[in-house]
């Protein structure tokens, strides 16, 4: 299945490159499970997202090496993709951007029919330039942001809400971000999705803080190793005890300050779930683990 990054540092720009490239279970490591696109978003300065992505798997794509590397933001957002719906392409790749956000997705649901009829009513079709079912729920999302006044945490609500009730769905796992804020869901129990909230001054000090040696690169993440933040997974990436699955449903927000808040705002289950059966053979193989 796909993997999804996610990494809010507050107001201190940071580099994610111990994340991407050298932790135990880095990004790099993951996508060697997950061969069809690989993107990282980040902010500029003045708040302005912007998206590097490829169609390649991120181990063997020396792009996604060099962004890693290079990279400075105050929140990142990164996928590596196992194509479910939709062609290898550049523009089925995530991370997808909207309305100056962010957005990734790790599962999958059927009824895109439907979905793009409600997206044709609230007038956001033209911001889907894709085939995936991810883009589509991301231009639901951004509709119903739009509706609740820029209230993104109401627009996921709502739009994710619509697919749970409406159409069929085995997983809605997300993450949406901003230059200063983060949300982030796992929904329903179909797929894990992992928190870390990382405050250095609480942790005992290791030996070399964050910092990790491969065959290809050096990498000592000085700012991470020292200031707090907060990461999400698809699995646990170093053998940190702090790690915690999010529970199904669960939707958190980490505020500019780095607060964390959660909240239940969907039923235990779609109307309609999906399993691994109902699934087309490829689309099945790309949601197992």
């Amino acid at each position: 299945m796909c993997r999804l990054f996610g990494l809010h540092a507050g107001s201190r720009p940071v580099r994610a490159t111990f994340w991407l490239l050298d932790a135990p279970y880095s990004l790099s490591q993951q996508s060697r499970r997950e061969p069809d696109g690989a993107g990282i978003g980040t902010f500029d300065d003045d708040g302005g997202a912007r998206v590097t992505k490829r169609p390649l798997a991120a181990w063997e794509d020396h792009a996604f090496a060099r962004e890693a590397r290079q990279l400075v933001s105050t929140t990142f957002l990164a996928h590596v993709r196992y194509a479910s719906t939709g062609a290898h392409t550049l523009v089925n790749t995530h991370p997808f951007e909207q309305d100056g956000r962010l957005f990734a997705h790790n599962g999958a649901f059927h009824g895109l029919d439907r979905l793009d009829g409600r997206l044709e009513e609230l007038g956001v079709a033209g911001l889907v330039h894709g085939q995936t079912d991810s883009e589509r729920l991301f231009a639901l999302i951004t509709a119903e942001s739009r509706r609740a006044g820029g209230d993104v945490a109401e627009g996921i609500a709502r739009a994710v809400g619509w697919v749970a009730a409406e159409l069929p769905v085995l997983a809605l796992n997300l993450i949406v971000t901003t230059a200063t804020d983060l949300w982030a869901l796992r929904y329903p129990a179909t797929h894990p999705l992992y928190l870390l909230e990382r405050d250095p001054s609480a942790e005992p000090a290791p030996a070399a803080p964050l910092d990790a040696r491969s065959h290809r690169i050096h990498s000592r993440s000085t700012e991470l190793s020292v200031f707090p933040s907060v990461l999400f997974a698809t699995e646990p990436m170093n053998h940190n005890p702090g790690w915690r699955p999010l529970a199904p449903g669960e939707l958190v927000h980490v505020g500019p300050d780095l607060a964390v808040t959660c909240t239940f705002p969907f039923p235990d289950q779609p109307a309609h779930p999906l399993t691994l059966a109902d699934l087309e053979p490829s689309a099945a193989a790309s949601q197992m683990s």
